[in-house]
């Protein structure tokens, strides 16, 4: 066992749409992630995802309206829901996902992340 401060973890890096790996539990992925601009449209066929946000704020788009979210919320977006983050400010997030889950889910972006840094 091993506590996280995510405060330093979150020091260790400065970039956007780039989760880090900083735990795993029961087949998820705990990741941390900087948010700043607009994310590309996505949805996840199999997977829910959780966004915990720890400092700032976003809002999360659907199709349909959006939601914000501020530090000390979290939003889960259900599986096969198509949503963009946009974060005007930079913000802090947890996210809680399965293992095999890829950010950019369906979509091609240049911020796809398949070998995700575990820090």
């Amino acid at each position: 066992m091993q506590k996280v401060t995510i405060a330093e973890k979150l020091a260790v890096f400065s970039d956007y749409w780039n989760p880090r790996i900083v735990g795993e539990l029961n087949g998820q992925y705990v990741k941390l992630a900087k948010f700043r601009g607009e994310f590309v449209w996505h949805r996840h066929e199999n997977e829910d995802e959780l966004f915990l946000v720890i400092d700032g704020e976003f809002i999360m788009e659907f199709r349909d309206g959006s939601i914000d979210v501020k530090a000390g919320d979290f939003l889960i977006v259900p599986r096969g829901v198509e949503h963009r983050p946009v974060a005007d400010e930079e913000a802090h997030v947890m996210l809680f996902e399965p293992i095999e889950t890829i950010n950019t889910g369906d979509a091609t972006d240049h911020r796809r992340r398949i070998d995700i840094e575990r820090i």
